[in-house]
This record gives C-alpha cells, sequence and structure tokens, in this order.
C-alpha cells in the first residue's frame, strides 16, 4: 500500500463514518457547510453522482500519495493525523503539515497534476476521496464550494509560512499548540485536551528548530503553568497565556 506511485490505497469495501449515514454528513465533513449553504443535503449530492469513496483504515507509515505520483482526487481526513512532506536532494525531510480531521490534502497538486509532496498516516487514518474533477464539475454549479476551496488553498498558502518569520522558539512552540487547539475546537473536538500525534522530531522540524529546544520549552511551558504533558496527552491550564504568547506569530 505504501509502495512507489499508490494513490489513496483502498482496503475493500467502503467504510462509511461513525457520525454520518446515507442522509447525513459526517461532522467533520471539509465540504458540508459549503454544500448546506446552497441548499444541497447529502442525498442532493449523491443524485448529481458525485462519488465520494471512504478510504482506510491506513495504518502509521502507510503513505496517502507521494511525491511526483499523477494527481486525480484530493482527500479530506475523517479521522488520525496526516504529515506532508518533502526529501530534498540531500535525502533530509521537511515536514510541511499535520492535516486533521475535517482537513483537505492534495489541493497544492492541482497546478502541476502531480503531487509536489508526500502524505503519510501518523496514526489510523480514514479519509473521504473526492475525484478532482467532479468535484471541480460541481463547483461550476454551487458558487459557495467553488468559494470554499479557495479559502482551502489560500488557508494552506497562510499556514505555510506562518513559521518562515524571526519568532521566537516559545512564540513558535505557543502558536503551534494553540493552533492545533482551534482546528481541533472548530470540528467540535476539545481545545483544551488533546493528543500530540506527531513526534517531537517532527514538530521541531515543523517548527524550524532543534529537537532539543522544543523539548525544552515544552518543559518549560509545564513548569509555568501553561500546560500539562504526559506523553503524548497534552492539556491546555492557562489558554490566555498560551494565546498571548502565540500572537506574534498567529497575529489575530
Amino acid at each position: 500500500m505504501s509502495g512507489p506511485g499508490v494513490v489513496f490505497p483502498r482496503s475493500g469495501p467502503a467504510v462509511m463514518a461513525d457520525d454520518g449515514d446515507a442522509l447525513t454528513f459526517c461532522s467533520t465533513c471539509a465540504f458540508s457547510q459549503a454544500c448546506m449553504s446552497e441548499g444541497m443535503d447529502k442525498a442532493a449530492l449523491m443524485d448529481l453522482h458525485v462519488l465520494v469513496e471512504h478510504v482506510g483504515p491506513l495504518h502509521p507509515g502507510e503513505h496517502v500519495f507521494r511525491e511526483g505520483d499523477p494527481f486525480g482526487a484530493i482527500a479530506a481526513v475523517r479521522a488520525g493525523t496526516v504529515k506532508t512532506y518533502q526529501v530534498d536532494r540531500n535525502g533530509h525531510e521537511q515536514v510541511l503539515g499535520f492535516h486533521l480531521p475535517g482537513e483537505v490534502i492534495g489541493l497544492n497538486a492541482i497546478h502541476d497534476d502531480r503531487y509536489p509532496c508526500n502524505a503519510v498516516a501518523l496514526d489510523t487514518v480514514m479519509l473521504c476521496r473526492f475525484s478532482f474533477p467532479k468535484i471541480a464539475l460541481l463547483a461550476q454549479r454551487l458558487p459557495n464550494l467553488q468559494q470554499h476551496l479557495f479559502r482551502l488553498m489560500s488557508r494552506d498558502i497562510g499556514v505555510a509560512s506562518l513559521f518562515a518569520r524571526d519568532n521566537t522558539a516559545d512564540e513558535r512552540v505557543a502558536a503551534f499548540l494553540i493552533g492545533l487547539s482551534r482546528r481541533l475546537a472548530a470540528r467540535g473536538f476539545s481545545p483544551r485536551r488533546f493528543q500530540l500525534t506527531m513526534s517531537r522530531t517532527d514538530i521541531a522540524n515543523y517548527l524550524r528548530l532543534a529537537p532539543e529546544t522544543v523539548s525544552r520549552v515544552l518543559r518549560r511551558f509545564e513548569q509555568d503553568g501553561l500546560v500539562h504533558i504526559k506523553r503524548r496527552d497534552v492539556e491546555v491550564l492557562d489558554m490566555q497565556r498560551l494565546e498571548a504568547l502565540a500572537l506574534a506569530v498567529l497575529r489575530d
């Protein structure tokens, strides 16, 4: 499933989301809000032959797609975390992002018709696979869906530039934690209690910091009463102070 050239591996029969059915959108659906604002429920979308493939489970280390694979689909994460990354000519990995339930991967492949990066499951991952030609056709009929796709692409561009600025390690780590908190809260998950499904090394790579720096900052945050961390479980104890630290990066 993780060999070269494999795009969106499948695991047999389609697996439906636990909190969705034939008539009801999943709570983590990346497109439900845009579709419902057009008066389109799930049944109406099925009538338009917009096919959604439920893909998974993918296990840790299995790839959704690899850099250079032909582009034909985007995918929304239903469960789990997907890491996107590139490998430079010297074999060094550069982490581009972590994608949570309700977020979309593959949009950056539209321009060149090939995926410009790798996407790998960090834990058990479930996906909704959307044929891009079909969703593009639907977007012509649903202006809000088209706007939603543009917003998703714009968000990816904005997130990619966040940690290119000259911020301190404390500000970067705080922004990372607050960013996760806000993204999870937007999908109905707890903003104060969550898991770091990614390794400290991956976090450090993404933040352009050394792993020991990330570990040192997290220990200091614990000592200062901002967070409590047990292995990968995080509890935010002082959201206001953590947000104040993050503000230099997030700027909102």
